[in-house]
């Protein structure tokens, strides 16, 4: 009998051990295909992604930011320097990566605003040397001027992808934006003078871009989530033309402002 039950409780034992190793290869057969269909979900959403950067690399640049455009001050005009524009000096006050990419990004956008208006540059060129200095993101050799970093070309899109920052591209893209939709909302009856209905539709459709870009990346970077909800505020601009962005823009003023604080502390 002692020898019986000897013999039962090493079946037992091998029954038992059989059962865990059973299970176990449950557990690693489920968790080889929720990696699976994980990989499949993030590689769709890395397609749809790219898909937008392409065609945000389609659009045109606000015409007043393009270096070929007609948009000209008058020299009284130029006499009365913008009190509107970031002090070159915030760029210190940034303290987390994805902060100076935005802050570096709308500093590029007001130094333009500067260049306009012939206002000294010299702080905005050593602000935004430190800042690219600071952030040490390879991805900007493909940039020959630094100072056009926010214009986040297909090419700057590229490299980020490559070397892993693809998601603060988004970041550059999205402050670039709102910073400049807060210079328009300045003097709308000025900046908008160069627009046509094809550029005020663009900035309609670049915004819906960054939008449906970030709520894609909300759920894989946490530093996304102020970002999207910033410019979710933004849903009024849907203008097709000239006059229906001027309306929109008076109207979501407050919003932008918002937005500008948001992303530009």
């Amino acid at each position: 009998m002692k020898k019986l039950s000897i013999l039962a409780i090493a079946f037992v034992v091998i029954a038992l051990a059989a059962c865990e190793g059973k299970k176990a290869t449950q557990t690693e057969t489920a968790e080889v295909v929720k990696s699976f269909d994980q990989q499949q979900i993030e590689a769709n959403i890395k397609l749809q992604v790219d898909s937008i950067a392409a065609e945000i690399g389609k659009l045109k640049q606000f015409p007043f930011l393009q270096k070929d455009n007609k948009f000209a001050l008058t020299k009284e005009e130029k006499q009365v320097k913008p009190e509107y524009l970031l002090d070159p000096a915030i760029s210190e006050e940034a303290v987390t990566l994805s902060e100076k990419y935005r802050i570096l990004s709308a500093l590029n956008v007001d130094r333009k605003i500067a260049e306009l208006y012939e206002m000294s540059t010299g702080a905005y060129d050593k602000a935004i040397t430190k800042l690219s200095a600071d952030i040490n993101d390879p991805s900007f050799k493909v940039i020959e001027n630094a100072n056009d970093i926010f214009e986040t070309t297909t090419a700057l899109y590229d490299s980020m992808n490559e070397n892993g920052r693809v998601n603060y591209f988004w970041q550059l893209a999205a402050a670039a934006l709102v910073e400049q939709l807060y210079v328009v909302n300045q003097n709308t009856d000025k900046f908008l003078s160069v627009f046509d209905d094809e550029a005020a539709a663009n900035v309609t459709f670049r915004l819906i871009l960054i939008q449906d870009a970030l709520k894609h990346l909300i759920d894989y970077d946490p530093e996304i989530e102020p970002v999207a909800n910033a410019l979710a505020t933004l849903d009024v601009l849907n203008a097709t033309t000239v006059d229906e962005l001027k309306s929109q823009m008076a109207e979501a003023k407050d919003k932008i402002d918002a937005a500008r604080k948001a992303l530009v502390k």
